[in-house]
């Protein structure tokens, strides 16, 4: 999954538990589906940063 979509899952995960008529069960539910996309998207966003970390050094290898 790319992280716009992991975003907008976890922004409509949000919208979902700011409802005031959920359960202690479907929040909890909504809590837990939340984090799995926290999750998701920080992994997405390490996988980006290494490839700008290797980008940049090769770049670095280019002005020698």
């Amino acid at each position: 999954m790319e992280l716009e979509e992991i975003m907008d899952k976890l922004e409509e995960t949000v919208r979902r538990m700011e409802q005031k008529k959920l359960s202690l069960e479907e929040s909890y539910q909504c809590f837990s589906e939340g984090m799995k996309y926290v999750r998701e998207g920080n992994k997405a966003i390490d996988q980006v940063e290494k490839k700008i970390q290797v980008l940049m050094g090769s770049e670095g290898d280019e002005d020698e």
